[in-house]
């Protein structure tokens, strides 16, 4: 596996579940190192898992069904552990309310993720999710110190929320197939999605956190 930040491989960030201490969380297990948040709650991250990404949408990119299918795993496993879950959506300047099944049709939140009642959405106007946003004020009341992040797009603002929540202090996992991007280009080089996907997910492991699969992360919270 590739090194996470500060140099220590995947096994250092080992999650666990804790039981018997009041509400279940994710600990850190045989670090040598300490975290800064080992005692802190585990938030899920659902990132602009929006309509307009599928197909027939106007970005539609590569293999969106199956990381919402995934991302939507990842949901009910939170939901019913009671963890927290706060949704991301990307609107226009201008329009500040959440609208996930809502007003424009492109940017509604697709069904798969559908936020339930009383669960946080977060309104974004930037790739990154924290800027001008009341996001990391919502992962520190919640006592949130670690990130599990899915979504969309994995270059963009799946990358820009591991770089940001890294570098706010908080312990970040990607879950690489609950996430999907497209094909980009430079140069007249093409560069195709499955390229674009991993070159960002590298950069996230080797800098910023971890990254392991939907069921990797299952297994670790059952």
């Amino acid at each position: 596996m590739a090194p996470g930040r500060h140099g220590a491989n995947e096994s250092s960030f080992a999650l666990r579940v804790r039981a018997g201490r009041g509400p279940a969380r994710l600990e850190a297990a045989a670090t040598g190192r300490e975290s800064v948040a080992d005692q802190g709650a585990t938030a899920l991250l659902v990132i602009d898992i929006q309509n307009f990404y599928f197909e027939g949408g106007r970005l539609a990119l590569a293999g969106p069904v199956e990381a919402s299918r995934n991302a939507r795993r990842l949901l009910d496993r939170f939901r019913a552990r009671g963890w927290p879950v706060i949704h991301v959506q990307h609107l226009p300047e201008g329009a500040e309310a959440p609208c996930p099944d809502s007003g424009d049709a492109a940017t509604r939140i697709h069904p798969d993720v559908l936020p339930l009642p009383g669960e946080l959405v977060i309104v974004k106007h930037h790739a990154n999710a924290f800027r001008g946003t009341g996001l990391e004020g919502a992962l520190r009341e919640r006592g949130a110190g670690r990130l599990v992040i899915c979504g969309m797009q994995t270059h963009m603002c799946v990358e820009a929320a591991a770089r940001a929540g890294a570098d706010l202090g908080f312990e970040v996992t990607v879950i690489h197939d609950a996430c999907a991007t497209r094909a980009l280009g430079f140069g007249g080089t093409k560069v195709p999605a499955p390229h674009v996907h991993a070159t960002a997910l590298a950069a996230i492991a080797n800098m910023y956190g971890r990254v392991v699969s939907t069921e990797e992360l299952l297994a670790e919270v059952c």
